[in-house]
């Protein structure tokens, strides 16, 4: 998860002590009304668990790719194992421990928006990785920089979800964009700062990146309205 360098990194030391054999249930409150547990093995998955869509992503990557908030790292370490150039980033301090420990050779703790003076062929961001934006509005933000960082005929290649099926029995917000939520991560009884995250559909995606001068192509899409997709400067 990419954003500002977390400071209780609850999430990360989830990820710590399923690294070390002692995994223990990470819950995630969320502003839509639900608790939900995050099953940290899924995290530390192998290739052949994999849904087709990470796989297809994985498939696409070319060139020097830029793993955006990489968790555990296993699609870096799968990318390495493609004989592919891969550079890993995430703002837990304890998930990029876990990702070094695990084998991936590049990686940093830095934030997105902070990197400077790289660049690379391809960005990557799975598990719903654009939502570290945070909000829609910095959707603009997000293509600018990824523009600064990537190489001519460079890629952006992530998924994201349309949410409204959670507004089917509740009133669907009239002052925000109805895919920003918060979540915030609750670990052994500790609970971390609530943080905004976005998912965006994929008609608003595409009004978005036509206003900002991208091509996008949708590359699959399943049954839960989750769907992957590139972005190509024009």
């Amino acid at each position: 998860m990419s954003g500002m360098k977390k400071k209780n990194d609850i999430y990360g030391r989830a990820l710590a002590d399923y690294s070390d054999d002692s995994e223990q249930s990470l819950l995630m409150h969320t502003s839509y009304g639900t608790t939900e547990e995050m099953p940290v093995w899924y995290l530390f998955r192998e290739y052949d668990d994999f849904p087709e869509m990470e796989k297809m992503a994985l498939a696409v990557c070319d060139g020097k790719t830029l793993d955006v908030g990489a968790g555990t790292g296993v699609h870096s370490l799968l990318l390495q194992q493609m004989n592919k150039e891969v550079m890993a980033i995430d703002n837990s301090e304890n998930a990029v421990k876990v990702m070094n420990e695990s084998g991936v050779k590049a990686t940093d703790c830095v934030d997105f928006f902070d990197l400077k003076e790289q660049s690379f062929d391809t960005i990557l961001m799975m598990m719903n990785g654009i939502g570290f934006i945070g909000q829609l509005s910095r959707f603009e933000s997000f293509l600018s920089k990824a523009d600064e960082l990537l190489l001519p005929g460079g890629q952006i290649i992530f998924d994201s979800s349309d949410i409204s099926y959670l507004y089917e029995e509740v009133k669907t917000p009239e002052d925000k964009y109805f895919g920003e939520v918060s979540f915030q991560f609750e670990y052994k009884g500790q609970k971390d700062d609530w943080f905004d995250w976005v998912y965006i559909d994929k008609k608003k995606l595409s009004e978005l990146a036509e206003k900002a001068g991208w091509f996008v192509y949708f590359l699959h899409q399943d049954e839960n309205d989750q769907y992957l997709a590139r972005l190509i400067k024009k």
